[in-house]
C-alpha cells in the first residue's frame, strides 16, 4: 500500500507544482501585457510601439483628399511656427513627475483659451495644426504632452482617467495667467475621452465648452475591442486580470475611465465629432456619447473619415462646426 500511496502523493505534488507554475506564468503574462499596453518606456524596448503605430496607420482611410489636406495642414503649420509667438511651460504633478507644454498666443490680446489634448501614445506636436486654427481665431492655445508621452514624465498611460486630474493643473496655469479666461477643452481620441471625463469634475467656471474628436466611451471597452480585433481573444479572463494588475501597479481601474458616465453628469456644451469609417473607435460610440450628454450638444459625423481624420477629410466642415459651436455657446453665457 505504501508504494501506491507515495506514487499518488508524488503525482499530486507534481500536479500542484504544474498548477503553481501555470499560475505564475499567467500573472507574469498579465504583468507584461500591462507594460506593453500602457508603459511607453517598456513599449519602446520592444517592437510594440512601432507595431501599434503601424496598425493605427493601416486602419486609416487612405484617400487622396485626406492625404492632400493633411499635407497642406502640416505645411501651413510649419510656416506658421516660424513666426508664431509661443512659450514653453513646465509644471510638476502631485506625484512628482515633470510635465511639459507649449502655449501659443494670438496677435491681438484675448481672453479666449483652448487646452488641446492628444491621443494614446501621441504627443503635443500632433495637435499644432489645430492650435494654429485656434490662434487664427484669436485664441491662446495651450498644448501639453500628457503623462509619460512626448517630453512629459510618468509611469503609466492614463487612458484619460489619471490625465483628467493632471490636466486640471494646466487649467490652473491658464487661470494664473488670465483670471478672465474663457476656456475650451478640445481633445482627440484618448485626449477627447479625457476632455469628457474632465467635464464631470468640479471644473473652474471659466471652462466654457468641450470639443470631443473621436472619443471612446470607456477604456475597458476599447481594450476589449482591440484584444478581439488584434488577437482574437475574449476580454474575460485576461483583460480582467490585466485590469487587476493595473490597479495594483498603476493605481487606477480601466472600468473607472468612462467618458460615457462622465458626460451624463456635465451641463457644459459638448461637441462630438467622429468619422464614420473609424476602425479604431467605432462611430457607434459617438452616438452613445451624444445621447448621454446632459447639456447643450451637437454631433458632427464626417463621411469617409477614419480615426482622427475628420479634420483632414473635410477641414472646412470641421472648423466651421467647431467655431460656430463655440461662438454660439460661449456668447450664450457659459
Amino acid at each position: 500500500m505504501k508504494p501506491i500511496f507515495h506514487r499518488k502523493k508524488k503525482k499530486r505534488n507534481i500536479l500542484l507544482i504544474i498548477l503553481l507554475l501555470l499560475f505564475i506564468l499567467y500573472w507574469t503574462i498579465c504583468y507584461f501585457a500591462v507594460s506593453l499596453a500602457l508603459v511607453p518606456s517598456f513599449m519602446e524596448k520592444t517592437d510594440v510601439f512601432s507595431e501599434v503605430t503601424d496598425t493605427a496607420m493601416e486602419a486609416l482611410v487612405q484617400t487622396s483628399d485626406i492625404q492632400n489636406n493633411h499635407a497642406a495642414a502640416i505645411q501651413e503649420t510649419k510656416e506658421w511656427l516660424q513666426t508664431a509667438s509661443y512659450e514653453k511651460l513646465s509644471l510638476t504633478s502631485e506625484d512628482g513627475y515633470l510635465f511639459k507644454a507649449v502655449t501659443f498666443s494670438p496677435e491681438e490680446e484675448s481672453h479666449k483659451w483652448v487646452l488641446l489634448l492628444h491621443g494614446y501614445t501621441g504627443w503635443k506636436e500632433e495637435l499644432y495644426p489645430i492650435a494654429f486654427q485656434y490662434v487664427q481665431k484669436g485664441y491662446h492655445a495651450l498644448v501639453p504632452d500628457m503623462r509619460c508621452s512626448g517630453e512629459s514624465e510618468g509611469d503609466f498611460i492614463g487612458m484619460g482617467w489619471t490625465d483628467r486630474l493632471d490636466n486640471m493643473l494646466w487649467l490652473n496655469e491658464i487661470l494664473a495667467r488670465d483670471p478672465e479666461a474663457e476656456i475650451v477643452i478640445h481633445g482627440q481620441s484618448m485626449g477627447a475621452a479625457c476632455a469628457l471625463m474632465m467635464s464631470a469634475e468640479a471644473l473652474p467656471s471659466q471652462v466654457s465648452a468641450i470639443v470631443s474628436d473621436c472619443a471612446y466611451t470607456d477604456a475597458y471597452s476599447m481594450f476589449a475591442k482591440q484584444m478581439k480585433d488584434w488577437f482574437g481573444l475574449p476580454s474575460f479572463p485576461l483583460l480582467d486580470s490585466m485590469n487587476l494588475v493595473l490597479q495594483l501597479r498603476g493605481g487606477y481601474d480601466l472600468k473607472d475611465a468612462s467618458a460615457l458616465e462622465a458626460v451624463k453628469k456635465t451641463r457644459l456644451p459638448v461637441l462630438i465629432i467622429h468619422g464614420d469609417q473609424d476602425d479604431m473607435v467605432p462611430v457607434e460610440m459617438a452616438y452613445e456619447l451624444y445621447e448621454a450628454a446632459g447639456g447643450e450638444k451637437e454631433l458632427l459625423i464626417v463621411p469617409g473619415a477614419g480615426h482622427a481624420q475628420a479634420v483632414d477629410k473635410d477641414p472646412d466642415a470641421y472648423y466651421d462646426t467647431v467655431f460656430d459651436f463655440l461662438d454660439k455657446n460661449i456668447s450664450s453665457g457659459y
